[in-house]
């Protein structure tokens, strides 16, 4: 049952307990005005894939379509989905998941087409999440601070991660993806603090998070035992308030990593230069690359 349920919490990485809880704002609502109708990119083996073009900036501009793309893992994508891909001119694949989870459910690119894969090797620390989920007591407020503290840190515990990300697409603004198991938790930081920095709205940035709510499925597999997979998420589920939460995004999560953000390095631009290598100059030639006027 450990091994089937990994692949539910692979997503999820555990919060250390000498993190201290985030008390974050209440959950944002989406703007009314954001158009998702050209947004999610239908794959038949795909998950959670999604343009992040078309945004708004504060400053009037739109964020470009077709450059950058945010995904759930790609093991499952047919040859089909693969020529989407290569439509679309995808040279570029940031895969955020763990040595385990890519040796697990390994992407075998078609003859023809190989873009370049970049990707780190760690191992997921799952010991605290599964015992979390095992506990019967489990409170839905204490499963919801223990993720909270999970993404208070995430931004640092993948800061060398997103890094690259950063300085790639500085480099090469030609279309590119960044994934991870489910496309939401450490994709969908990712995606939010590369919003922030083209200068994307805050409540913009949430509603593009949220919208995993409405593209992740949980009932799919991540892995390559279907039917094991979604029996394991299941169970989980329906006995679990933290494992109800790994199958959802939260606005008040997002809220943590960036309070998480100010608490540690005491503004989002401190943040960029910091620990992302990203200056002032290369945020503005970010905008440069990846902006648009309507």
């Amino acid at each position: 049952m450990k091994r089937r349920i990994l692949c539910l919490l692979a997503s999820t990485l555990v919060a250390t307990a000498s993190v201290p809880p985030v008390h974050a704002a209440p959950a944002a609502q989406a703007p009314a005005n954001v158009n998702n109708s050209r947004r999610v990119v239908a794959l038949l083996g795909g998950q959670n894939f999604r343009d992040l073009g078309g945004y708004r900036t504060r400053d009037g501009r739109l964020v470009k379509w077709g450059l950058i793309y945010r995904s759930g893992a790609m093991n499952a994508f047919t040859p089909a989905d693969f020529s989407i891909l290569q439509q679309r001119r995808i040279g570029e694949v940031f895969d955020l998941r763990s040595s385990d989870e890519r040796r697990q459910s390994p992407v075998t690119w078609p003859t023809g087409y190989r873009p370049v894969v970049q990707a780190t090797n760690y191992r997921l620390n799952l010991g605290g999440i599964m015992a979390a989920i095992a506990d019967p007591n489990l409170t839905d407020a204490a499963a919801l601070d223990l993720e909270k503290r999970f993404y208070a840190d995430l931004p640092y515990q993948f800061a060398a991660q997103y890094r690259t990300l950063f300085q790639t697409l500085l480099r090469n603004p030609g279309p590119v993806v960044f994934n991870c198991s489910a496309g939401k938790d450490r994709t969908g930081v990712a995606a939010a603090l590369l919003l922030t920095a083209l200068g994307v709205p805050r409540d913009v940035v949430t509603a593009d998070y949220l919208l995993s709510n409405q593209t992740f499925d949980p009932t799919r597999t991540l892995a390559t035992d279907v039917r094991a997979d979604a029996a394991a998420r299941r169970s989980a589920s329906a006995g679990s308030p933290l494992a109800r939460l790994l199958m959802t995004v939260d606005a008040r999560l997002l809220d943590a990593a960036f309070a998480g953000i100010d608490a540690r390095s005491g503004s989002f631009e401190a943040y960029l230069r910091d620990e992302l290598g990203v200056g002032a100059a290369d945020v503005a030639r970010l905008r440069t690359l990846y902006l648009t006027r309507a």
